[in-house]
């Protein structure tokens, strides 16, 4: 009778939150008036409550894109020659291939494909430079934008009518993707041809923003455009305000469309949305790790500390040989730092740069992601590490091309040069911040949801 008091006066919003209670307070409110025996209601409701898992198990809270465009019967596309821009993120909720998708469609003329880094099926390791070749599943041409060239041109665009993209983010502006989306952009405003964004989840969700703006000359494939590090948008969002607010090259403005998304919020977790995660790339294997990566990627730019890559927990630990892990944990967790703990941690990286070297350190665990802020926590275990270890400066123990790499990231050199002045994070905060609310203001207007 639990259920039944606390779902008297039930809201109906909350029926995907606690569905058993829901179920349970409806059988027994609905059959009471025949006189069933408690125990014949409480079978009842228990099977209801297996099919109620059973549906929502098998009907995501959110149609991506590529969904919605099914159901529309490919509207933009029919009677246009496409090529398609995807990696194997780019699927259905049964997780069927969009390149198998539209190639099979009778509405669709799929004539191209192009892969950015890692590869249009995901054959490819991290950083790999990969040259064009033929899909073996549907003999078509893939052209590589992670390889001589990293912007299609117009022999790759020749015969094409639209350019589609689908590929899953990770809503971070280090990470390559939108790079290659903002390229590819570009190219198709040169070559007057259409572009249309499927849209999928920000797996960082779509309040979070963190850094600064990437400053001039500090752009890269790794900052491309002037966006925070953390910019809070899904990637049709972002496409739109790249166009819109003249951030491609030369200000070019291509035609282009979004494919909305069904049923996402804001405020949701990948988790929350119930579709399977494709990982992104060999080093973001779960919905989790985009997080831990924000938190730990920028300090693993400089070689210096392990940031996980090589072992089991891509980005969520931090470890080097000398840290003695339960003091540094400690030291760490004596900061209270809003929404994340620390525990002491030793391994050993099965490949990469500090491979079968023992490392000792700290692994970071998510308590609150909402409260969590994920770009200082690096600088805050720089900030430990300096009172630990002040004889082992990371930036004084990099060569120049990873403090090259640090600052490309980042999208300037001031943070590293305010930071190494006194290795505190109060130094860099503001600076840090400064571009956050103006960014968050301007970004606004491009929501779809």
């Amino acid at each position: 009778m639990e259920c039944w008091r606390q779902y008297r006066d039930f809201e109906m919003e909350k029926v995907e939150e606690k569905p058993d209670c829901v179920i349970h307070f409806c059988v027994l409110y609905s059959f009471n008036f025949f006189g069933a025996s408690m125990k014949h209601l409480q079978y009842l409701a228990a099977a209801l409550v297996l099919f109620i898992h059973a549906l929502f198990a098998q009907t995501p809270a959110v149609q991506t894109g590529i969904e919605i465009l099914r159901e529309r019967g490919f509207d933009l596309l029919r009677g246009k020659r496409v090529g398609l821009i995807t990696n194997p993120t780019g699927v259905d909720a049964k997780v069927h291939s969009t390149i198998d998708i539209l190639f099979s469609t009778a509405e669709v003329k799929l004539v191209a494909l192009f892969g950015p880094e890692h590869g249009v099926r995901g054959d490819h390791s991290a950083g790999d430079r990969v040259e064009s070749y033929m899909d073996d599943r549907t003999k078509l041409q893939v052209y590589s934008l992670y390889g001589k060239t990293r912007k299609p041109t117009k022999e790759m665009l020749k015969g094409i009518d639209v350019l589609v993209y689908d590929i899953q983010d990770i809503g971070c502006r280090s990470y390559t993707f939108i790079s290659t989306m903002g390229l590819a952009m570009e190219a198709a405003a040169e070559q007057g041809i259409e572009f249309v964004v499927l849209d999928r989840p920000n797996p960082l969700g779509g309040l979070r923003v963190e850094g600064n703006v990437v400053e001039k000359g500090f752009e890269s494939f790794v900052s491309q455009y002037p966006i925070p590090y953390v910019y809070g948008l899904t990637c049709g969002e972002l496409a739109r305000m790249l166009n819109d607010e003249g951030m491609l090259a030369n200000g070019v403005k291509c035609k282009i469309s979004v494919v909305p998304m069904k049923g996402w919020k804001r405020t949701m977790t990948f988790e929350q949305t119930g579709l399977v995660w494709v990982p992104t790339s060999p080093h973001i294997p779960t919905a989790a790790t985009p997080m831990y990566y924000v938190g730990t990627g920028v300090l693993g730019e400089l070689g210096v500390i392990s940031e996980g890559v090589g072992y089991t927990l891509p980005f969520e630990v931090l470890a080097a040989a000398w840290i003695e892990p339960t003091r540094f944990a400690m030291r760490m967790n004596s900061l209270k730092l809003d929404g994340v703990l620390f525990r002491p941690i030793t391994f050993k990286p099965f490949y990469g740069r500090h491979k079968d070297k023992e490392l000792n350190g700290i692994q970071i665990h998510m308590t609150d992601y909402s409260k969590a802020d994920l770009l200082s926590l690096q600088f805050m275990f720089l900030q430990i590490h300096n009172d630990l270890y002040p004889d082992k400066n990371p930036f004084e123990m990099a060569d120049a091309s990873a403090l090259k790499g640090f600052d490309r990231v980042l999208g300037t050199d001031d943070v590293r040069k305010r930071f190494s002045k006194s290795m505190r994070f109060e130094d860099v905060k503001e600076y840090l911040n400064k571009d956050v609310e103006g960014f968050r203001k301007k970004s606004k207007g491009y929501h779809l949801y």
